[in-house]
């Protein structure tokens, strides 16, 4: 039987923009105004990069992995590989021609 296919499922080969958090010192509303600009961030970059958030109080091996100086940064990615690394959060009117042209670029 096939498996179905979920158009709301970014294709296998979309990027993924990583935003790694901070584990303290953000006030709730603040967090979650961020994760509301995130999201909004997502609707607007559609099916071509999903938007993961990496909390370092969740997944702390993963944040450090990145060998990061400070938090909170975002980093692109495509199959593994870095395609844009910036401090701080992805936004800013000209954050998301930015990251569409990077993930298209090989």
């Amino acid at each position: 039987m096939p498996v179905p296919h979920h158009s709301s499922l970014p294709p296998a080969d979309a990027a993924m923009l990583l935003v790694l958090l901070p584990p303290v010192g953000t006030a709730p509303q603040v967090r979650a105004a961020t994760l509301a600009a995130l999201a909004a961030l997502q609707q607007e970059l559609g099916a071509a990069i999903r938007v993961l958030t990496v909390d370092e109080v969740s997944h702390p091996s993963v944040v450090h992995s990145f060998h990061t100086t400070e938090l909170p940064c975002f980093v692109l990615m495509r199959q593994g590989v870095e395609l844009l690394r910036q401090g701080g959060l992805p936004e800013g009117e000209t954050i998301v021609p930015l990251l569409l042209s990077k993930s298209l670029s090989r």
